[in-house]
């Protein structure tokens, strides 16, 4: 049975695996006790699935119990714990918590350094999920430096096709989108985007989201008429793959209500940003980067509708939360 969830989630069929998940964490708690390290590894199995569906609050405290027993039961430095630690990083990430996942991101690279030496894939793994901390803090510059290596060594060891060397060469694309260098992001994310067809099939999650990278892209060049269908096949998909409530779902559907709103189509960016931000709320909390990020664009769409008064409002209410939340300021 968890043989058969991890195939689920590695086919991007994650609502099939969340039942499976469950039920074995449930048995082995039954069978081995809550401290056994089978029922560990079930329990990061389910915390890794909720990841994946987008519930990160979930995951959370999943990932913090297994990172505790794991430090009591086989020590800070073994290999399972590291790897404890990198998913509470990255949950903390998901959750907008970067000051909190910086320090464990780099704790984790460090000693996978030590332990495994620079280029095992496992330690590159660190490196890049450091890379995505620091992106999300704005720090693109370090960003990239680590993201390059990455790149470089995964080509070296797995070659140019290799799923975790495209899944490098997308997130340098991201970096250098962050970075204002288009014309080297695009090229790149075209490469992901047919191989990732290719390799995984056109409605697998991955492929889906190298296609929305893509139209990201676009966007910022300004070519809002190509974006416009990738984002609409992309939105159609992840609804019926992902659900409405998926952050995946909500992140393109943001993006396509932004793409409306640079076309003059206020009428249609309006029902969409609506939908982001409310989700968001129940999903991730009201002084969420990726909240406030909807709020402010929320209510730029009002003022271009000439709903001034919601509009002042629901920008009243973003200026609350960021001043008491600047620590994680939200950077695209």
């Amino acid at each position: 049975m968890e043989n058969l969830a991890i195939i689920y989630n590695k086919l991007g069929r994650h609502k099939e695996a969340e039942p499976l998940d469950g039920i074995v964490l449930e048995k082995r708690k039954q069978l081995l006790g809550a401290d056994h390290l089978h029922t560990l590894q079930a329990m990061e199995n389910l915390a890794w699935t909720y990841c994946e569906l987008g519930r990160f609050k979930e995951a959370e405290p999943l990932e913090s119990i297994v990172l505790e027993k794991r430090r009591q039961l086989l020590g800070a430095d073994h290999p399972d714990t590291l790897l404890a630690m990198g998913n509470l990083a990255t949950a903390y990430r998901k959750l907008g918590r970067y000051k909190e996942a910086e320090p464990l991101d780099k704790v984790v690279l460090e000693k996978r350094k030590q332990l495994l030496g620079a280029d095992h894939p496992h330690t590159l793994l660190a490196m890049e999920n450091l890379a995505a901390t620091y992106r999300e803090l704005g720090r693109y510059q370090e960003a990239q430096s680590l993201q390059v290596v990455v790149l470089e060594r995964q080509e070296q060891l797995f070659g140019a096709d290799h799923l975790d060397t495209l899944s490098a060469m997308a997130n340098l694309a991201v970096i250098y989108n962050n970075l204002g260098r288009y014309q080297e992001a695009e090229p790149l994310q075209l490469i992901v985007l047919e191989k990732r067809k290719q390799l995984l099939g056109a409605d697998h999650p991955h492929t889906l989201v190298a296609m929305a990278n893509l139209a990201a892209i676009y966007c910022e060049l300004g070519r809002y008429q190509e974006a416009e269908p990738l984002q609409v096949i992309v939105l159609e998909k992840r609804k019926q793959l992902l659900g409405t409530d998926h952050p995946h779902t909500l992140k393109v559907m943001t993006y396509l209500a932004v793409t409306y709103h640079e076309l003059g189509r206020y009428q249609e960016a309006e029902p969409l940003e609506v939908i982001v931000l409310e989700k968001q709320k129940q999903l991730l909390g009201a002084d969420h980067p990726h909240t406030l990020q909807a709020m402010a664009s929320l209510a730029a769409i009002y003022r271009r509708l000439g709903k001034y008064k919601v509009a002042e409002d629901l920008q009243a209410e973003h200026d609350k939360f960021v001043k008491v939340n600047s620590g994680n300021s939200p950077h695209r």
